[in-house]
């Protein structure tokens, strides 16, 4: 018979209950103050809900409604400096901090009545809601994507727990601050299963972030019950098993919530690690609009009635009352002063035309407005020093590809304390697992940063960071394919912030990763990953071939406020070419190609390890070829001005990658080419490329699979031969 021995979590597991003693503790003011924040939230979500019946919110409207405790409970001691994310279902969140920031003191809706500052901020939100161009993110993100920096609500978001990696990165800013700050994420219970939200429990408890984890668990999942979902349906359970505390509170109780959060706050601010919160909450309505669930048969009207009769905003004014803190008739002044001031919202943004109320049309963004803000402009490169290897300023030499990697990276870490690392295993085995990071854990053990294998949550931990502004994330994926893993996090929040947000959203953040074709690794890691980033908008993408341009194009990408994929090629990792001997500070613009080798013949575009080999095909056969290093990658990267000016001369092109002819970079370029150099091209444009599937472990297939130059040679036969100059 083994012997069993019990075990203890690292952190605490409790159920909080509010007690008399803690309603008499908390006090008329603070006690009104919550009481107005619930009723200012609830009387917009039904003003929400009422637009939303005529038909005037386009798109989803997840209300609230009922679940105004846990925001007005959580947030009625948060900073303006404290920061939050949320969910799809996020209105009453983004509300709250919002009055927080304007109104730091206790708010008394029956005494004072709505200041213009907080009707002002209802109608922007409401304008948000509704798509108009006097939102927050200038209509673009609608009732899902709310986010006003300046009041530190940094993001509601519609994936099912997209925001709450990102709460992380902002939160890892915050620790590092040392002001005492902290992040606070919002989530349901459906996303308690999602892989972003383990990844961040961990990383948050194993980083000791000052994080406050708070799940409004509503029983539903759209109408899928949390006993269907996992067999613990105590959701701050998961909080113990990682060492971060978890707390299970009744959400409808919006001090028990305050109290809870109140304690998590205090771990936070000294610097104790996150809490888990979980408040038991109770959404009137359907996943979406203004009809109950039982209407689509999934709950009963029992249910609903018996939710009801707990009533956070009855409950807090019944408290209230009976401690003589405010009349029955002061409850009832806060709510029709709350219902007027959204009425006074939904009057300031439609009108009634014909007896049919409607947007007023001026209110409207302008469609130009349509790609505005997808990447910044670049103004931060102005003053900024470019070079090139022809005209260098500094000494140049033979330098080995690994070596300008690891330099240009101590160099940017030594001058600026804003730059970080993070990744897997890139503080051991003397770098990385290539070199990349060489000796610089040893200089800066607090800025090379190990990583668990959990690329979604520190990928979005690093978008969180580079958006909160004060540093510079360089995140290593140590093999492409692995951004597949993290796809949400990289391509729906990262890429798509800066104009989801209404173009106010810098992301300054660099990717690193390696295309690792020709070293056996096979098809889930061997992935040229430009075609997959080129796909979505906001991503800058660099490819750089020679030591010199990765140093110019490194330092670009570290000043760029949009984020940049630094792809490498473990080809060229221990070649040695060109490269900076004593200046590493220089930049190469982003969006400038380069003619590497003149010719007249036809134009080969290409980048990376395929440079050197396109060049070396064109010597060895004696071809006039043109062979032009693109060096940059991205839809607004491309250097159409050098391209076309070299099909101009050449009047052919053809476009090389090494990879598949799946998820292909070439595809897209060779679409705009025959469009915008049709008139100059004698014939269709030429690709080179490798198979249709991904490489395999086995040497020959792996060969076969891809291009080499071997590849290139029978390519530029093929095209002498179409332009009529067959070769032997």
């Amino acid at each position: 018979m083994p012997d069993l021995i019990a075990l203890e979590p690292l952190a605490a597991w409790e159920e909080l209950r509010s007690t008399p003693a803690d309603w008499d503790a908390l006090g008329a003011d603070a006690l009104c103050d919550m009481l107005s924040l619930m009723h200012l939230v609830r009387a917009f979500e039904e003003a929400v809900l009422e637009l939303d019946g005529l038909g005037l919110v386009h798109g989803p409207a997840h209300s609230s409604v009922g679940q105004e405790g846990g925001a007005a409970g959580s947030l009625a001691l948060a900073r303006s400096s404290d920061v939050v994310t949320g969910s799809h279902r996020g209105h009453h969140q983004f509300l709250v901090k919002g009055l927080r920031h304007l109104h730091p003191q206790p708010i008394r809706l029956d005494r004072d009545g709505v200041p213009a500052a907080t009707q002002g901020f209802l109608e922007r939100t409401l304008a948000e809601i509704l798509g108009l161009s006097s939102g927050f993110c200038r209509g673009r993100g609608g009732s899902m994507h709310l986010r006003w920096a300046e009041a530190g609500a940094m993001g509601t978001n519609a994936i099912v727990g997209g925001g709450v990696p990102i709460a992380a990165g902002l939160a890892w800013a915050k620790r590092r601050q040392q002001r005492g700050d902290v992040a606070f994420t919002y989530f349901g219970d459906g996303a308690m299963n999602i892989g972003a939200v383990c990844e961040t429990l961990n990383l948050a408890a194993l980083w000791q972030l000052p994080l406050l984890m708070f799940v409004e668990n509503n029983g539903y999942a759209v109408s899928t019950t949390l006993d269907e979902e996992t067999r613990e349906t105590r959701l701050s359970s998961r909080g113990p098993a990682v060492g971060m505390p978890g707390v299970r509170v009744d959400g409808m109780d919006p001090l028990a919530v305050r109290l809870a959060t109140a304690r998590a706050l205090e771990l936070a601010r000294a610097g104790n690690g996150p809490s888990l919160i979980e408040a038991v909450v109770y959404r009137y309505f359907h996943h979406g609009g203004g009809l109950a669930g039982s209407a689509f048969g999934y709950r009963t009207r029992e249910e609903e009635a018996a939710a009801r009769a707990r009533d956070p905003i009855e409950r807090t004014a019944r408290e209230g009352v009976a401690r003589g803190w405010l009349e029955a008739a002061d409850h009832e002044a806060m709510r029709e002063r709350a219902l007027a001031a959204s009425r006074a919202a939904i009057d300031a943004l439609t009108e009634t035309v014909d007896g049919k109320r409607r947007i007023v049309p001026a209110l409207w963004p302008s469609p130009e407005f349509r790609d505005e803000g997808l990447r910044g402009d670049l103004s931060e490169f102005d003053g900024a020093r470019f070079e090139e290897l022809e005209s260098a300023s500094g000494p140049v030499g033979q330098l080995k590809f690994i070596d300008a990697v690891a330099g240009v990276m101590a160099r940017n870490m030594e001058r600026d304390e804003r730059v970080f690392c993070l990744g897997e295993d890139i503080h051991k085995l003397k770098g990385g697992t290539n070199g990349a990071t060489r000796g610089l854990a040893a200089r800066f053990p607090d800025r090379i940063i190990p990583t668990p294998i959990a690329e979604q949550g520190f990928a979005g931990l690093a978008g969180g960071v580079a958006m909160e502004g004060s540093y510079r994330p360089v995140v290593e994926l140590m093999y492409p394919d692995f951004a597949l893993v993290a796809a949400d996090q990289l391509f729906n929040q990262i890429g798509k912030a800066r104009h989801m947000f209404g173009g106010q959203a810098s992301m300054p953040l660099v990717l690193r990763t390696k295309v690792a074709i020709g070293t056996g690794y096979g098809g889930q890691h061997s992935m040229d990953p430009a075609g997959l980033y080129a796909m979505w908008p906001g991503w800058r993408i660099v490819a750089p071939s020679t030591p010199f341009d990765y140093v110019g194009l490194m330092n670009s990408a570290l000043r760029c406020e949009d984020p940049v994929l630094v792809i490498e090629h473990v080809a060229l990792y221990n070649t040695s070419g060109p490269g900076p001997l004593e200046d590493l500070d220089y930049c190469i613009p982003l969006g400038k190609a380069k003619v590497v080798r003149a010719g007249s013949a036809f134009t080969v575009l290409t980048y990376l390890a395929m440079t050197a080999l396109a060049v070396q095909a064109a010597e060895e056969m004696g071809l006039d070829v043109e062979v032009v290093d693109l060096r940059s990658l991205d839809r607004a990267g491309i250097d159409w001005e050098t391209i076309e000016a070299s099909v101009r001369k050449t009047n052919n092109v053809m476009v090389l990658e090494q990879g598949p002819l799946t998820v292909s970079w070439g595809a897209m370029i060779a679409d705009e080419l025959q469009r915008r150099c049709f008139d100059d091209l004698d014939q269709p444009v030429a690709r080179v490329h490798g198979g249709e599937a991904s490489p395999s472990v086995s040497k020959v297939l792996e060969r076969a699979a891809v291009v080499g130059i071997e590849e290139i040679r029978a390519g530029y036969a093929r095209m002498m031969a179409d332009m009529g100059r067959p070769i032997a």
